[in-house]
């Protein structure tokens, strides 16, 4: 019939029964026929006409190169595997066998589909193919072929014949088809590598070939791509969108931050910021609805600016003021909890499923001990593997990265929130936490607070895990588990108590370590006066002491850790014992099925109690991070509104009025005088408040303010700008909202060009720009500076000497054009003939017509003023007229003091431009060293810094913290060995074979899952045989010895961390404070300081933490490899082309990973640093009113930073994915090959258990070795980093003189001879060829212009930097032959910027305890002193952060004071009393000229008539002695420059 046809040419062909024409499968494995037909003729079919597609190919014009080596592998392959079955065909053809036209049929298809494949390699290697691996659908084609290699294989060996040496034709059939994997795994060794050099390759294709620029062009700009949206379905499965961003840091071309992604529109700053604004504002209305209410109410940003580069200000239309006591934790449940907990869900599910592995491998090893169980049961069980790990895979990845963007949003809305706060809080407010601590909320405190977003669904999920595994643990043992499970819950109060005392630790470890920066920040800030002091061995000791204290609390931490990691770890072993010896003893027979499940059970049993108490302290820790922020954002804010008067006086001329107003630097209910330390720059009278202040300024007057040093004229400043806490009377200011223009007395400056500085935000105009550079005398400089007003300025104005910075702030104020000007003494610290540029050019011109108040020491200029202001102990005591005030502060009668301003400015000046020089290096420096640490890391680590941390240990520890490891697996994997062992004794001895637990059972039996042990055959236990004696001994023997090992690891390791930090610390901090000054002035504070704060705390604790974890997973996988080795040697087959598989796919992922996560810390950086400059000239931001423009270029930042982490977390879960993918490979291996060898009856139970139950955990392993090597070594960059300044830094010479005389020098005579010094090369020199002589005892005066090299004389004396050429004689010994130590101690100099270390008043005069109280109360009363200290409460008095709680003036006092104490025969003076007033100053030069009248005295001013009385004078320009003679001889000369000084006092 008709319709039998095909059903009969199968079964002619197949030789098969005509009622089953085409079985699918016979004796346990696919049929002959199926493989034949479908695995062999049709793959080979589909392989044929597929390859054919690319025959076509366009190709290049003739190329000169050999392809490269990869393509002609596979050629060879594919001519191979024609051959091989050309071969087959002939002897298919000379046997005759009865289903020879099966044969030829599979045979030709064979040839045709390989010859063809062959012409399309041939072809696509002749295009741009070549320098790629070519379409991946030839690799799948290829694939498709090996089922039926494997099956014919199969077949083969089962088949009579084929094996039998009598007939050397089919044996011949069987070693050709054996031959075919060769040439297989050639073309699979070929794809995975194709060996493809880019260099001189690229070359001669593109000159041959222009067609092969394409590629290279065709590179999309990941930069302008959107991360994620857009994507498909599978596309975000897999990540398959990151993979251009891949491929380009593969090729190291993620250089900027701007080469990433842009965020998704869901996670953009500003709409998160927006949302989390508007969850606050209904909070705070206690607005009812979930958190879920308000979830569309996304605002959509203009993507379209995000990509020009231009940013969306949405998010500041209106000041998002977080006001009202609102509970942090309420709003964020109410912005992100909605979407967090609707993940609980997920989570739930990927628990469940992660039980279904022990089970089914329960169920798969009764299907092994039963030899006659039905295949179909193996092969279920299999495929169950398969299925539930995948989805398992897939889910937990989903859940990860979920998470992942919930707490990405979480850190974004509470970074801004807390930057937003500072910029709002009350200066009162503010003064109560050090600016240490507020940065601190906003890295460390946020941190752990996102953190909470990873621990918290492991909290509740963890007792739910257990619970489920403790119930399937009950049904596979039933109450033997009680035994393990006590002694896992006897450890859990003890784990609780561990937790509890590494809490405590950790808080007082924090408390030493922010100490301890804090104290390294001020060291830094102030290593001049280190240096020149010579107090370097005291501030290391103190630091040493800090650094003692933080280490024995780490010490306790890294002990308890290891207690805990060594209960933990040895707790599996524990367990299982105690189940299994209890089981025995109950009488009951182990089996494999039993033995492994628990096994597996008992793994996933210590996981929740592992990490129990770590998600508990993680969460602990949020709390604590929590309530700290909650109480930053209680802080009362700035309430313009209720400060200033609302009602406008009648007169509409009045600009400022005050009227009985009483103002206190502290808050309402602040502590009086301890506090005051903490106040803002200007806070600087002790407890001084300002009390009935009575002003009225007209609209457009100058009004100058005068007084004493420390009389309150910057806290009147202070006053009207809003930073004080008024506590009574009125304050008016017309147009307040407007703002001032705020020139304060310490000059802040931005990290930014000199023209950004100026500019402030507001847009450039050329003519006002150049207008207002002239006016505050700045050409002249910004033509010296290397780039012009492009030059970048450092940090705090490193490059810039004090009257550029004063001037430049100055120009910053100007340029605002506002109505009011507040400027605080800005003449202080320039020369007299620039001063009088600045009164002239800029206050009485720029600004005419504003209302401009100036405070200032400067008499000469009062008479400009329309009003003065006379101040005294914090009120006004007097407003009038110049020619009424004058009188009363005028030193001498109207004889100018713009002497002595005049010397003052000349060494600011000089400063100012030898230290220029120090801005180009500045400039290139900041990329350099990034660019620097980019190429190392883009070759990975270097040897080197693995050698550093190996020797910082020291290398016999290391050697035992590996052996320990090694022993401790290797105990591990034998015990487990024994127990598989055990059980194939058993079941060779033929023991009664026991009613297995089969999971169906499990899962399908109501009744078995409440009676788990009916089925089972018991014994009484009294009949325990010597045998199981013997074995349970033994298993217990080796598991004591595994909880030795791993004690021994734990606390060897711990100990090793600690010898590590120890080392790495001290070798950093030495080498830092020997650096050369030139060091310092070139790099930027915050750099150095990273050193010692994150980078070591990565050494002290982050790095130990990860490295443990990745030498445990590290010899976790080597002893799972070893053991699933032994127990299914087939398991290597597959086994190595995944290995090559994962590691191409982690060499891929950590090119790019490595980039991202060094763009993240690269944009880290900007963020903090943005936040501590904000907060540091944070009086005039909100003067000025830019706070918003603030607030939008951190969002900016953050937005970058927010990028870059972002796509880190996702690369994560892009590796993620694929090695779940490799895991779940790996088990359904074992699986599947399990149940073949089933069939062959050649399997150990035992063994395959054991197997199984080790490759259940291999994901986790895999997925944690690269996590955590990845980890580690962006730990190890930390040992990198400082390992770079540990050895490369330039430092000083350390050699002594052992001959120096104890009294040198004795007369105090000093010789120029010939000096000449440029701070670095290329500079200008700033000593060029000086020659002086200056006697014994005599008093010389210095001035000169800006730059003409008065400080560097100092410099050179005290050896900061050393001279190209020349000599300095000093008592006619030559000091480069004296240790550094030596000559700074008997020299004593009074620096340029008055620098004071928090700590007490006795700690800052005399920090190495020398003198007495005495003597100290002594020099404080000649310097005038005695009553501010005594109102502060006596030399135990603190004088604040960077002596805040004293005026500048009052600062430069204490330096003098310390130079008074020392009793050294030569004195360096520079311009050390600028912010003086004219009649303390007068008392000081007679104090100096008393005390130092038989010693040499070296004075650098800017008042003139500070040195008239000198016996001689100095004039100096561009490094050279230009007048040297008495002031009387100089005063005679006509064409003397110092006659001209003198004449335009």
């Amino acid at each position: 019939m008709p319709d039998l046809r095909p059903a009969q040419l199968l079964s002619g062909l197949c030789h098969t029964d005509p009622d089953d024409p085409f079985p699918l499968w016979t004796h346990g494995h696919v049929s002959s026929c199926f493989n034949q037909l479908v695995l062999g003729a049709l793959s080979h079919a589909g392989m044929a006409v597929f390859s054919a597609c690319y025959l076509g190919v366009v190709r290049c014009s003739p190329l000169q190169t050999p392809p490269p080596c990869g393509w002609t592998l596979r050629l060879l392959s594919a001519l191979l595997a024609a051959l091989l079955f050309t071969a087959d065909l002939v002897l298919v053809g000379v046997l005759q066998q009865e289903d020879m036209y099966l044969d030829l049929l599979t045979d030709s298809c064979a040839i045709l589909a390989w010859l063809v494949h062959l012409g399309a390699i041939a072809a696509l290697q002749r295009t741009v193919s070549r320098r790629t691996r070519g379409p991946l659908l030839l690799l799948l084609l290829v694939l498709l072929s090996i089922p039926n290699l494997v099956f014919t294989l199969i077949i083969y060996c089962e088949s009579d014949g084929y094996l039998n040496l009598s007939e050397p034709l089919r044996l011949a059939r069987f070693v050709l088809a054996a031959a075919r994997t060769l040439p297989l795994l050639m073309y699979l060794l070929a794809f995975a590598f194709p060996c493809i050099s880019d260099a001189g390759y690229t070359l001669s294709t593109n000159a041959v070939d222009g067609s092969l620029l394409l590629p290279e062009s065709a590179h999309a700009d990941t930069g302008e791509m959107v991360a994620e949206d857009g994507s498909g379905c599978t596309s975000r499965l897999f990540y398959l969108w990151l993979t251009p961003l891949l491929r380009r840091g593969q090729r190291g071309e993620l250089e900027r931050p701007d080469d990433v992604y842009h965020l998704p529109r869901k996670l953009r700053t500003s709409v998160v910021c927006r949302y989390f604004h508007q969850c606050w504002e209904a909070c705070r209305r206690g607005a009812g609805g979930g958190a879920g209410a308000d979830r569309d109410q996304w605002p959509r940003p203009v993507s379209r600016s995000l990509l020009n580069g231009t940013w969306s200000s949405h998010h500041l239309e209106e000041p998002l003021e977080l006001e009202g006591e609102v509970g942090l934790l309420r709003v964020l449940h109410k912005a992100f909890g909605w979407r967090y907990y609707m993940l609980g869900g997920l989570k739930v599910v990927v628990n469940m499923l992660g039980f279904t592995g022990p089970l089914l491998l329960s169920s798969l090893v009764s299907f092994m001990e039963e030899d006659d169980a039905p295949v179909s049961r193996g092969a279920l069980c299999a495929l169950g593997l398969f299925a539930t790990t995948l989805l398992s895979s897939i889910l937990r990845n989903i859940f990860a990265f979920e998470v992942s963007k919930v707490a990405l949003s979480a850190r974004a809305a509470l970074v801004s929130a807390i930057y937003g706060k500072a910029l709002r809080v009350s200066g009162s407010s503010l003064a109560r936490i050090s600016m240490g601590e507020v940065v601190n909320l906003m890295s460390t405190d946020t941190d752990r607070v996102v953190n909470f977003f990873n621990s918290f669904h492991e909290l509740w999920s963890l007792p739910f895990s257990f619970s489920i595994a403790l119930y399937l643990l009950y049904l596979q043992v039933g109450v033997a588990f009680l035994g393990g499970l006590g002694v896992a819950l006897l450890l859990l109060p003890l784990n609780k108590f561990i937790a509890s005392r590494i809490i405590s630790n950790n808080k007082h470890m924090l408390g030493f370590k922010d100490s301890r920066v804090k104290l390294m920040t001020e060291i830094l800030f102030g290593i001049r006066v280190i240096k020149f002091y010579t107090w370097e061995p005291h501030f290391i000791q103190k630091v040493a002491d800090c650094r003692k204290q933080e280490l024995s609390h780490l010490k306790v931490i890294k002990y308890l850790d290891a207690m805990c990691v060594y209960t933990w770890a040895a707790l599996p072993v524990v367990i299982s014992i105690l189940t299994f010896v209890t089981y025995v003893m109950l009488g009951h027979q182990l089996t494999a099925a039993k033995v492994f499940t628990t096994l597996a059970l008992v793994g996933m049993l210590i996981i929740p109690l592992n990490s129990f108490p770590w998600v508990l302290s993680s969460v602990l820790e949020s709390k604590v991070s929590l309530e700290r922020i909650q109480r930053f954002f209680k802080l009362t804010n700035q309430d313009l509104q209720a400060y200033y008067a609302l009602v406008s006086p009648e007169d509409d001329q009045t600009s400022v009025l005050l009227s009985q107003g009483t103002f206190s630097w502290q808050g309402p209910g602040g502590p009086d005088q301890s506090r005051e330390a903490g106040s803002e720059p200007g806070a600087a009278e002790g407890s001084l408040m300002l009390h009935s202040l009575n002003l009225h300024v007209t609209k457009g007057s100058l009004v100058v303010v005068v007084g004493k040093v420390g009389c309150g004229k910057s806290s009147l400043l202070a006053a009207l700008t809003g930073e004080l806490n008024r506590t009574s009377g009125v304050v008016y200011v017309a147009d307040r909202d407007a703002g001032f223009g705020l020139a304060s007395q310490e000059a802040w400056l931005q990290h930014a060009s000199v023209r950004d500085n100026i500019l402030f935000g507001k847009d450039y105009d050329p003519a006002f720009y150049q207008a207002v550079v002239d006016a505050c005398a700045l050409a002249d400089d910004l033509n010296v500076l290397p780039n012009g007003d492009r030059t970048e300025v450092g940090e705090n104005g490193v490059t810039l000497s004090g009257g550029q910075k004063a001037r430049l702030a100055l120009a910053r104020a100007a340029y605002m054009d506002k109505d009011i000007y507040l400027l605080d003494d800005p003449l202080a610290a320039v020369d007299a003939d620039v001063a009088e540029h600045l009164m002239q050019k800029c206050i009485l011109e720029l600004l005419r017509g504003k209302t401009r108040i100036l405070c200032t020491h400067r008499i000469e200029f009062v008479d400009k003023a329309d009003m003065v202001v006379l101040m005294e102990n914090g009120t006004i005591i007097k407003t009038g007229s110049p020619a009424e005030i004058l009188p009363l502060v005028e030193a001498v009668p109207k004889n100018r003091k713009n002497d002595q301003n005049a010397r003052e400015r000349g060494a600011a000046k000089q400063e100012e431009e030898e230290e220029p020089g120090a801005s180009p290096d500045l400039l290139v420096d900041d990329d350099p060293e990034q660019m620097g640490a980019e190429q190392k890391q883009a070759g990975g680590l270097a040897w080197t810094v693995y050698q550093t941390y190996w020797a910082a240990v020291g290398g016999v520890l290391a050697s035992s913290v590996l052996m320990a490891l090694l022993l401790m697996q290797a105990s591990k994997n034998v015990s487990d060995w024994w127990l598989s062992h055990w059980i194939s004794e058993l079941r060779n001895n033929g023991s009664t074979p026991v009613s297995f637990l089969s999971s169906q059972l499990l899962l399908f039996s109501p009744a078995q899952l409440m009676s788990p042990l009916s089925a089972v055959q018991t014994f009484s236990s009294s009949n325990l045989s010597s045998d199981v004696r013997f074995y349970l001994t033994v298993y217990a023997s080796i598991a004591a010895g595994n909880t030795v090992f791993t004690a021994l690891r734990s606390v060897l390791f711990a100990y090793g961390g600690i010898c590590a930090a120890t080392a790495v610390h001290n070798r950093l901090l030495d080498r830092v404070l020997k650096a050369t000054l030139t060091f310092f002035d070139t790099t930027p504070l915050g750099r150095v300081l990273n050193r010692f704060s994150s980078d070591l705390y990565s050494v002290d604790d982050s790095l130990p933490f990860i490295l443990n974890i990745l030498l445990a997973n590290l010899f976790g996988l080597l002893g799972m490899l070893v053991v699933m080795s032994y127990g299914l040697p087939w398991v290597l087959v597959p086994l190595l082309p995944l290995a090559l598989l994962y590691h191409r796919t982690q060499h891929f992922y950590r090119h790019t990973s490595r980039e991202l996560r060094r763009l993240y810390s690269l944009t880290l950086s900007p963020v903090y640093s943005h936040f501590s400059e904000t907060l540091t000239g944070l009086g005039t931001i909100r003067a000025s009113g830019s706070s918003a423009r603030f607030e939008e270029e951190s969002a900016k930042r953050l937005e970058q930073n927010q990028r870059c982490l972002f796509l880190s977390n996702a690369a994560m879960q892009w590796l993620d994915i694929r090695l779940q993918l490799i895991g779940v490979a790996v088990v359904t291996g074992l699986g599947g090959i399990a149940v073949v060898q089933h069939q062959f009856h050649a399997v150990d139970p035992g063994l395959v258990g054991l197997s199984l139950s080790y490759a259940l955990s291999i994901t986790s392993l895999l997925s944690g070795l690269i996590f955590s090597f990845t980890q580690t070594e962006m730990q190890l960059v930390s040992v990198e980093r400082t390992e770079e300044y540990s050895t490369g830094l330039p430092t000083e010479p350390q050699h002594q003189d052992a001959q120096l005389s104890p009294s040198w020098p004795e007369q105090g005579g000093l010789e120029y001879r010939g000096a000449v010094l440029s701070y670095r090369e290329g500079l200008p020199n700033a000593l060029d060829g000086l020659s002086l002589v200056v006697r014994p005892g005599e008093k010389l005066g210095i001035v000169g212009r800006t730059g003409s090299g008065k400080s560097t004389l100092f410099l050179a004396l005290f050896r900061m930097v050393e001279l190209d050429r020349g000599q300095i004689l000093l008592d006619g010994l030559d000091i480069s032959t004296l240790g550094l130590g030596q000559l700074r101690s008997r020299l004593a100099i009074i620096p340029q910027d008055p620098f004071l270390f928090s700590g007490t008043i006795r700690e800052n005069l005399d920090p190495c305890g020398r003198h007495s109280d005495q003597q100290l109360l002594d020099v404080l009363d000649q310097c005038h002193l005695s009553p501010v200290v005594e109102r502060m409460g006596g030399l135990d008095a603190e004088v604040g952060e960077r002596g805040k709680s004293f005026s500048v003036g009052q600062r430069q006092l204490l330096c003098l004071c310390r130079a008074l104490l020392t009793q050294a025969k030569l004195l360096c003076i520079d311009e050390a009393t600028a912010s003086v007033d004219q009649r303390t100053d007068k008392l000081l030069q007679q104090t100096i000229r008393d005390k130092f009248q038989d010693k040499t005295v070296l004075t650098i001013a800017h008042r003139i008539n500070t040195i008239l009385d000198c016996d001689r004078v100095l004039v100096m320009h561009a490094g050279k002695v230009v007048e040297f003679d008495t002031p009387a001889a100089l005063c005679r000369r006509d064409d003397s420059i110092f006659q001209r000084l003198v004449a335009g006092r």
